[in-house]
């Protein structure tokens, strides 16, 4: 069902809504989201002074090269309500992949609503300011878990197909799940061929066994690790090859639950770090709309910052590095190369000699395996230019949410910050009728 905003319905479910959703919804396999214990803020208060991850990136002065204007990002999450003051004029028709009352712009947890407005919030009555205000949301509804709703098997698969054929560049996938689906690589696929950079957490499970997630393991996704402020990747910050970016994760402002009442300014996990990266590459695109998929991407990748200096070289904890687009907007630095050639593919990460060798089976050339554990005290660590982030071997917060997020932070400053909020899909199998 096509789905668009709807003034009259406000964007925020009812109860009597809520509670259909959850009669109707069989538990049949769950997105999982790990939001724990947000202490509120109200909304009156301005929110961007607790939005230390814009500073850090320099994000004012970005903004005067690019905002992210004529790019269109898809979130495939909870929905996303485009009736707070972020995101008023920022969101366009969706599809709900539910088969629930409401539509793409009814989103029961907040969530898809946080990763909206991290990407193209516009800060309107000290609402969240986005990383690329200028950018648009295409919403698509999926279930989340603990909320009793009902997944389809092809539910995210056919999220990620109608995100390709809509006019987003960017798919943002702030989910993960730990079960290879045949029909799932052939989405990433087929939205690869229709040129689209798809981003996604790579979970925040590596303390509790740390099994490779997907949609961060296909082929061709960009996946997307945490970091905290002392730009070291945080524990719960799953690891493996399939690692390629990392962004900030940790104290990201986002809302305290469905009733979009306050904000708490806590918000961690690797669905924010995911946001964070897909607003990087929708600033870079507006800026070279001819560029292809793979050029943004190379770009990200050229510029990202690390710790040791390895530019070029991928670790198994922050990938290439932390996303850091000021060093293109703002110092010309960066090389698209090859339009047709994605640089992540190219090469294989190699993992670091604190991790152990990869586990597991490869699924096929639509999977990339995991590398293992990392010991106690050893962390990937991300840089920028000066290299002067502190070394200080900071343990990580318990997360809020699952999405993986790494950034440095700006001028002089090598900042990661930990977003451990990519969620969790447990698919079984569905009896068709």
């Amino acid at each position: 069902m096509t789905a668009g905003h709807n003034p009259g319905r406000g964007g925020t479910p009812s109860r009597r809504m809520r509670r259909l959703l959850l009669s109707v919804l069989a538990v049949t396999g769950v997105w999982t989201t790990c939001l724990v214990g947000p202490v509120p803020t109200a909304h009156a208060e301005d929110i961007r002074p607790r939005q230390w991850y814009l500073d850090a990136m320099r994000a004012e002065e970005m903004w005067k090269v690019s905002t992210g204007e004529g790019i269109k990002v898809a979130v495939i999450d909870s929905g996303v309500n485009a009736s707070t003051d972020a995101l008023r004029g920022q969101v366009l028709p969706g599809e709900d992949m539910t088969d629930a009352p409401g539509e793409a712009t009814d989103d029961y947890s907040g969530h898809g609503t946080d990763m909206a407005e991290i990407i193209a919030g516009t800060g309107r009555n000290g609402s969240i300011r986005g990383l690329a205000p200028g950018a648009k949301i295409i919403p698509y509804r999926i279930p989340l878990e603990g909320l009793g709703h009902e997944i389809k098997a092809d539910g995210y698969v056919k999220a990620i197909r109608a995100a390709a054929d809509s006019d987003a560049k960017i798919i943002n996938m702030s989910f993960s799940g730990p079960y290879y689906d045949a029909a799932g690589a052939e989405a990433v696929e087929y939205a690869i061929g229709k040129g689209k950079l798809l981003f996604a957490g790579v979970g925040n499970d590596a303390e509790k066994g740390n099994k490779q997630q997907y949609p961060a393991s296909y082929v061709g996704v960009v996946g997307v690790g945490a970091t905290d402020r002392q730009g070291e990747v945080t524990e719960f910050s799953q690891h493996g090859l399939n690692v390629d970016l990392s962004a900030p994760g940790v104290d990201v402002p986002g809302w305290c639950d469905e009733r979009f009442e306050e904000y708490c300014p806590d918000g961690a996990g690797t669905s924010v770090a995911t946001a964070i990266a897909s607003a990087s590459a929708a600033l870079i695109w507006a800026e070279h709309p001819d560029w292809t998929a793979n050029q943004v991407l190379r770009v990200l990748v050229d510029t990202a910052g690390r710790k040791d200096g390895k530019k070029g070289v991928s670790s198994v904890y922050i990938g290439y590095g932390a996303v850091r687009p000021r060093i293109h907007l703002l110092e010309g630095k960066g090389d698209p190369g090859d339009p047709n050639e994605n640089p992540i593919e190219a090469t294989e990460p190699t993992p670091s000699a604190s991790a152990s060798p990869p586990q597991g089976e490869r699924d096929g050339k639509n999977d990339r395996s995991d590398a293992g554990g990392k010991s106690e005290g050893q962390k990937g660590q991300a840089d920028d230019d000066a290299g002067s982030a502190d070394n200080a071997d900071t343990r990580a917060t318990e997360s809020k949410d699952d999405g993986d997020l790494w950034i440095l932070l700006g001028a002089g400053a090598a900042v990661a910050i930990v977003v451990a909020g990519a969620f969790v899909l447990v698919r079984r199998a569905i009896r068709r009728t």
